[in-house]
Parts: C-alpha cells; structure tokens; sequence
C-alpha cells in the first residue's frame, strides 16, 4: 500500500506493507484524508534538523547522551544515537474517512463496508490502509460525506476547546487565530448560541469568519483590537478567548488576557509561547485553561489501546464522542466545510500538496489528499503484507528474521546481527506497523520488510527467527516457528505461565533438531563465565546475594500489565537464569518477601527478596527493587563461597578476594549480547549444541512463577 512520510524535510509517497487485523482494532481503507498545516509542516520540518539543532531545542537529551555514554562506551552511544536520530521515514496525518475492512476480535458495533472517520497520530495516517484502535473510530452519519467526514480529528480538537471554556447560551467568545481550527471553532460556537469575534493578521482568513458566521471579525494588525472588543461588548470584555492560533510569542495570550473580561477564562488549544505575566491574571482573576486535544481519553493507553470506555455519566464527552458529536453537526449543516476545505490533490501529488503549504503566499486552509478507487485485483496488490527490498540470500550463513522492530532490536540485536555479517544474513525484519517493517529492513539491509509473522514462517528461506515483541505474545510465537521447522532465539521472558511453558516443553521434545534459546544473555557475559571458571571448581555450596537496583517503571507502562506480566516475570528472571547457571542445579525451594508500599506510587511487585534453594546446597537471593536512585550502579552480585567472595558490579569488574587471581575490568558494560548471537549461530549450524540447556530456560521461567506466588 501507499503511504505518505516526512524524510529529512521533504514528503515522499512510498509502497510499505500493509497492516494486519488485530484484536479490539479496525482495519479500514481510506477514502480521503485531512493535512492539518500546523502540526505536519512542524513534523516535517523537524525531520530536516540535525542531531545538534534537536539538542540545542531540548538539551535535557545532552544529559542523557552524557549518562549513556559514561555506562556503554563511545561506539554503542553513537550505534544508539544514530538509531534514535537517524533519517528514516516518519509516518505523518492523524485525521482520515474511509471504508471498513475488517473488524477486530471483542468489536461487535462496527462492520466491514461502515463508513467510518478515524483519528490518531501514528494510526490514522495518510495511508491507503490504517489500523485503528475502536476508540478512535466513528461511524459518519447521514448528511455527512468523507470529504468533512476526514476532519472529524481537529473538529474534536475544536469541541473540546470550547467546552473547556465552559460557555452558556449568549456569552461571548474571542477566537485568536483564524486558521483552520479556528475557523471551525467559530463555526461550532455560532452553533451553540454564542457571540463570536474572530482575529486574525490574515485578512483573507478574517473575511472568510465573516461569512462563516462571526458577529464581528477583525485584523488584529489593522485595529486597536482590545478597543473594537470594548466597544462590542460595553466595556466589559469578552466573556472567554479561545487561542487557535500556533506561535512561539507570548504576545498572543497576553493579547488575550487584555480582551477577556474580570472572572473570564482564557484556553489555550494552538500551540502558542507561555511567558505569562502576573498582573493580569492578579487583576482581572482569570481562570487560564489548557485544552488537550480532542478530548478526554487522549493520551491514555487505557482508553485508546485497550478500548476501556469512560462511562457515559461521569465522562460525556469523551474524544470518540467529540468526534461523534462533531459529525452530526456537519450532518445537520451547523458547520459547513466547503469554503474551508480548499485544495485536493491526489495521494501521488502530496509532495506538491506539503509544498504548497509550506511556501505559497496565500496558504490553503484545509487540503485534503484523495484516495483511488481501485478495482478488486488493484485492491488486493494494496493489501499485501510484505515488500521486497532484494533477494541476497547467501549460502553458509544463517539466515534469519527479526520479529518485533521496537527500539532494543534496533539498537543491540539489528546492530550486533550487523556486525557478525559472517554468520548471519538477514532475510525479513516484521513489524505491526508497514513504515517501521520496511525503513527497519532498508536500515539493515534485509531482503524484505513484513506486517505478517505468517510470511516468515512460510519463507523456506528463513533458518531461524528473532522474537522481540511484547512479552504476551512470545510463547504462541516460539510454539508457531518451532511447528514451521525454524530455529528460535526469543527475547525472554520464554512464557508467560506455566501452561505455555509446559506447551513449549512439548513441543520442542517433538522437535529435537531444532535450536531453542531465550535470551537469557547475561550468562554469556566475560564477566559471569569468567565467575562460572572459578565457582565450577569449588567444594562446597554458594551464598549469592544478587542486588538489582532496577530503577522505577510508571505502574500503567506496559511492561506492569497483561502484556508484560510484570518486572519478575519480565526482568527478574535473568537473574534466575544466573542462579541456575552458577549452580548447574535444580531448585529446591523458593521464598519471596515484598514490601506493601505506603503509596501508591510504587508496587509490592516490583519491591521484593527472592531466595532460592537448590538441591546441591547452595542459597541464592535477589534482592529487586525500583525504590532506588538510577544515580546509583544497576546490578551488583556477590559469591561467597570456599574462603572466597567474588563481587561484580554493573557488567563492569569482577573483584576476586581470597585468591591471587586477576580481577576482571571492562570500560564499558559487557552483558553477552553479542555472544548469545555468536553461540546461537553456531548451534543452528549444527557446530555445537544449544548453549542453555532447555531446562535450565525452563527453570528460570519456573523459579520466576513461583515467585509470583511467594512459594
């Protein structure tokens, strides 16, 4: 499918694969699509800075490059700079109409062939297909056609600005900024029975608020503005200003507050400077509001990614219900959008459309990019969920599939795969999104960029594949590739709970000549095998006490949820790994003790003490917890055992007291993440066995529950 991006500050059109039905979403094929010229054009331009003028716009990422770099090193901090920086395409549009395709699992209201406006930065792209979570799609009522349909996005954007400001019947209303958010608010306020008055430094802009319905319109570089609004309104000033407007002045909001009446409010809903003064807020006591886009739900992952409603009697006005509300107004013809609308250009022509934007005197205030009508067999092309980049497979080397192109794949597996080009092709990159599947593989060279898991599992060749998605869906994947004769290195943890370890168990019995490994790296660090050397010839059992300084993660991060299972599940059991590979036993017996947390800011299953027994005698305790300062070091491991302590800290020294051995130092941070890759290659080529046996994998896994449950 086509889809538009912003690359190093110009607009491209390019074919990427297109997105998979999932659970709880909406697949829909778009019919026309809405530029809104503020937000884009800044996305645009932004994708032209370089890394030095990003810094200097937000230099709290210098501190974070510094603190980088002081752990991992020169190389890695430019690996990962680049990736985070690099000039890869970014996605753009958040405001379309189309057609439903195909509706997700749990969506029962919505069917295919609805006619539907969808919403959302990073789904509701300018793209023949979008992905879009329930929430964020409405259907289109009658009287309202997909052209107005595709503005549903800034239509709630200007719904919610004006019921932040509270308005009653016959109050009256200053709209600062007559662009095309603006002139929609005017519109929707004459509609609920206020007095408009429209500024703008545009006289086409504030001409056309006159005809749109303001009771008055005026430049605001011509006149006196705060006196034309003292005469309007008998001296008082205007009940409330809505700021529709984008400026970096503060001018706009003082502006503002000069023209806004004693006890009025003033919103803010355009992205304006914010140097307030005192004085006029002290005097006139004006209540000062910010307008968060299109409405309650915005930016909260519960109601936008996972579906949760706000019930309708506490929240009435949700951001779907914006959207609702919006449409059915133009439906009805309270709000017409055919002076405002302006421009429509092809999708191939976009380039053209963000140009005209960008350097036309006289700048159009809504555009609009139009979508083909395709035919069945030009429709299903559309729909493919893989894009060929190459065909370079080569013999000798493994090749593989990295599954899941989030940020960790980028910048350590993708980088080190890379790197050891002499045992690894890379044959597909998959992705949940088409942009990230394709720029992804570009960026590393794979032959080929997908959205379905299925095309890599049918690919004869791929050897093996790569799991790095969210922690939920790795068992059902491991058990998919090992059914389709691949090879597996899943990113842990190995599963969820016991039933699917138990099915992973099975399986891989039935399929002894496949390679399975979880990414349990740390034990392939020179640190932990060189501690490994000295335990493996020790005489008696081992106390490990293992501290995990792990640093707090907000509890509605994904990573607490379902998808995550938790940071024992999800972080801890590394250190089971560890245990289990010092020890080379099977455990005995394991006790967990957690805090009960005073707030609820922190959690009793992030804050915990884990001992573990094995069967061999020795007693190993993790101590896990985010109620530390991520000033202090992350991790640190002490052995004591035959007269001697053995202390690592951070991946970075071993200290070895009670010997006259060496100590252990690296600069940077060394968790055998390279390694594993080095281990995992020779495994599937048949030149060693799998460098973690399956049951110690198993166990950590088993150690990591029966933490969970404290026994």
């Amino acid at each position: 499918m086509k889809q538009v991006f912003a690359q190093r500050g110009q607009i491209t059109v390019e074919n990427v694969p297109a997105p998979l039905i999932d659970k709880g979403r909406v697949l829909v094929e778009i019919v026309y699509s809405l530029i809104s010229p503020g937000t884009e054009l800044s996305v645009v331009n932004s994708s032209g800075k370089t890394l030095v003028d990003k810094v200097l716009e937000q230099p709290e990422r210098l501190k974070k490059v510094v603190e980088y770099l002081r752990r991992q090193g020169v190389k890695k901090t430019i690996a990962v700079v680049r990736g985070q920086t690099s000039e890869e395409a970014r996605p753009i549009g958040y405001s379309c109409s189309g057609y439903v395709v195909q509706v997700g699992e749990g969506i029962t209201d919505l069917r295919p062939g609805d006619s539907v406006a969808c919403a959302g930065a990073g789904m509701a792209n300018h793209a023949e297909i979008v992905l879009v979570p329930r929430n964020l799609v409405v259907k289109i009522p009658e009287g309202c056609d997909f052209k107005s349909a595709a503005s549903a996005t800034v239509g709630a954007i200007a719904l919610q600005g004006i019921r932040r400001a509270d308005l009653r019947l016959g109050e009256t209303v200053a709209v600062v900024g007559l662009g095309l958010l603006g002139q929609i608010t005017v519109q929707l306020l004459k509609a609920s029975g206020c007095r408009v008055v429209g500024l703008d430094v545009d006289a086409r802009r504030v001409e056309l608020a006159g005809k749109s319905g303001a009771d008055l319109a005026l430049n605001s570089a011509e006149v006196s503005v705060d006196n034309e609004i003292r005469h309007w309104t008998g001296g008082h000033g205007v009940d409330a200003t809505i700021i529709t407007a984008a400026s970096q002045s503060d001018s706009l909001v003082q502006q503002a507050m000069e023209i806004t009446r004693k006890k009025g409010r003033v919103v803010v809903v355009g992205a304006v400077g914010l140097g307030l003064k005192r004085s006029p807020f002290y005097e006139k006591e004006i209540d000062f509001l910010i307008s968060c886009s299109y409405g309650p739900g915005r930016y909260d992952l519960a109601y936008e990614e996972q579906g949760q409603d706000y019930p309708y009697a506490y929240v009435r006005w949700t951001e779907n219900r914006n959207m609702q509300e919006y449409l059915r107004l133009i439906g009805e013809g309270s709000v017409e959008l055919s002076a405002i609308l302006e421009r429509e250009y092809d999708l191939d022509r976009a380039e053209q459309a963000y140009a005209e934007l960008n350097g036309s005197k006289e700048k159009p205030l809504g555009v609009l990019l139009k979508y083909p009508v395709l035919v069945e067999e030009e429709r299903e092309k559309k729909r493919l969920t893989k894009v060929v980049l190459g065909n370079k497979v080569t013999s000798g080397k493994v090749k593989i599939a990295v599954v899941g192109a989030g940020n960790f794949a980028k910048t350590v597996h993708l980088k080190n795969l890379k790197s050891l080009s002499d045992l690894y092709h890379l044959r597909a990159v998959v992705s949940a999104t088409g942009y990230n599947a394709k720029t992804t593989a570009q960026q590393f060279g794979a032959d080929y960029g997908s959205t379905d898991y299925q095309d890599v599992l049918n690919d004869p060749d791929v050897d093996a594949v790569l799991i790095c998605t969210r922690h939920n869906i790795h068992a059902p994947m491991v058990l998919q590739a090992l059914e389709a004769g691949k090879h597996v290195l899943v990113e842990k943890p190995l599963a969820m709970n016991q039933e699917e370890l138990a099915e992973i168990q099975n399986c891989s019995s039935r399929n002894p000549g496949l390679v399975l490994l979880t990414g349990f790296n740390r034990r392939f660090s020179p640190h932990i095998q060189r501690i490994k050397e000295i335990v493996d010839r020790r005489k008696n059992p081992m106390i490990i006490n293992y501290r995990m300084n792990a640093g707090y993660i907000p509890l509605d991060h994904w990573v607490q949820g379902p998808e995550g299972g938790g940071r024992n599940i999800g972080e801890a059991c590394h250190i089971y790994d560890l245990f289990t590979f010092l020890t080379n036993a099977k455990y005995a017996q394991v006790i967990t003790k957690r805090i009960q947390p005073q707030t609820e800011y922190f959690s009793s299953q992030d804050n915990f003490v884990c001992t573990v027994s094995f069967e061999e005698g020795s007693v190993a305790t993790l101590t896990y917890t985010a109620l530390g300062s991520k000033d202090y070091p992350k991790e640190k491991m002490e052995v004591f055992t035959d007269g001697k302590v053995i202390a690592m800290e951070d991946f970075k020294t071993v200290e070895i007291v009670g010997t006259g051995e060496k100590r252990v130092k690296t600069r940077i941070m060394e968790k055998g993440l390279k390694e594993e890759l080095c281990l995992f290659a020779m495994a599937v080529k048949g030149e060693s066995s799998c460098p973690n046996p399956l049951w110690q994998q198993i166990q950590a896994m088993e150690i990591a529950f029966a933490s969970n449950t404290g026994y």
